[in-house]
C-alpha cells in the first residue's frame, strides 16, 4: 500500500509511534534532530505524548494530524515531537506535571509547548479540530502559542520561569514536622467511602477507575477496624470489574478503565 506522506516515525520501534508515521506532520522523535531544528530556527517546539491504548490519542490523531491544513500550520510554526509514554514514561512524569500545574488536570493525549531548549511554557491535553463546548479549536491554539512566542517573549520567559520553579518544588521533599496518627486511614477511609456505588461498585460515576489505592486503604481500614462495610465494598467492586467488560474474558487481564458507570465498555 502506497503512503502519501511518511515521516521520521517510520523508523522507530514503537507501535504507536509508527502508528503516526504516515501523517502529514513532519513528526520527529524525542533527540537531538528535532532540538537542533528548534534552536537553529528559533522555532517552538510541540511535543505531544500518548499511547496505544488511549481512545482520545487516537481521535486527536484522525481530526488534527491526519488533517492536511492543520498538520500544515503545525509544520509551519512549530518542530512536533511525537512521544510513546510506555517508551518514555520520564519525560511523561515531567511534562505531565508541568500541564497539571498550568490547567490543573492532566491526561492523554497530552500537548505541550516548549521552548527549543526543552523548557514548557503552555500545555493542554486534547484539543478538538475547532472550536467545540467553548473550548478554542487546535488551529486558534497552534497560532496563538507562535504568536506568543515570537511576539510576547517576556510572557513566554516568566511562564517558563514559573513552571520550572513548580517542577523544582515538586522535586524537593521535606520531612513533616508532624506525627503521623492512625486516625487519618481511617478518617481518609470514611470520607472516601461517600463518593462510593453501591449498586455498581467502584467510585463515582463515568468514567469509572480501578483505584487500587482506595480498595487497598478500605483493606487496611477493615483489619484494624473489622468493619465489615469496608471489605464488602472492595469485593463487590472486584466482582463487577470481573463481570463486566473491563476484563478481558478471553485473554485475561484487565482494561484501564471503563468509559461507563457499569464496567461495561473500556476505552477502546
Amino acid at each position: 500500500m502506497e503512503h502519501k506522506h511518511t515521516n521520521r516515525l517510520i523508523h522507530e520501534t514503537s507501535p504507536y509511534l509508527i502508528q503516526h508515521a504516515h501523517n502529514p506532520v513532519d513528526w520527529y522523535p524525542w533527540g537531538e534532530e528535532a532540538f537542533h531544528k528548534a534552536k537553529s530556527e528559533n522555532k517552538p517546539i510541540l511535543l505531544s505524548i500518548g499511547y496505544s491504548a488511549c481512545h482520545w490519542c487516537h481521535v486527536m490523531e484522525h481530526e488534527s494530524f491526519e488533517d492536511e491544513k492543520i498538520a500544515a500550520l503545525m509544520n509551519d510554526l512549530f518542530v512536533n515531537i511525537k512521544v510513546d509514554r510506555e517508551e518514555r514514561p520520564d519525560l511523561d512524569e515531567v511534562y505531565m506535571n508541568a500541564v497539571q500545574m498550568l490547567t490543573g488536570r492532566g491526561g492523554w493525549p497530552m500537548t505541550v509547548f516548549l521552548t527549543p531548549e526543552g523548557k514548557p511554557f503552555y500545555g493542554g491535553t486534547y484539543f478538538p479540530p475547532e472550536d467545540r463546548y467553548g473550548v478554542p479549536g487546535f488551529p486558534k491554539i497552534l497560532s496563538g502559542v507562535a504568536n506568543a512566542y515570537r511576539q510576547k517573549t517576556q510572557d513566554v520567559e516568566k511562564s517558563v520561569e514559573q513552571i520550572l520553579a513548580g517542577l523544582k518544588r515538586m522535586a524537593l521533599s521535606t520531612g513533616s514536622r508532624q506525627t503521623f496518627s492512625g486516625d487519618i486511614i481511617a478518617q481518609s477511609a470514611e470520607q472516601l467511602a461517600q463518593a462510593y456505588d453501591a449498586d455498581h461498585g467502584g467510585l463515582g460515576r463515568a468514567p469509572k477507575f480501578p483505584n487500587v489505592g482506595v480498595y487497598e486503604l478500605f483493606l487496611r481500614h477493615y483489619q484494624k477496624s473489622k468493619n465489615n462495610r469496608f471489605l464488602e465494598m472492595v469485593t463487590h467492586t472486584l466482582t463487577k470489574m470481573a463481570q463486566g467488560g473491563i476484563y478481558d474474558h478471553l485473554g485475561g487481564g484487565f482494561h484501564r478503565y471503563s468509559v461507563d458507570e457499569k464496567w461495561l465498555v473500556p476505552p477502546f
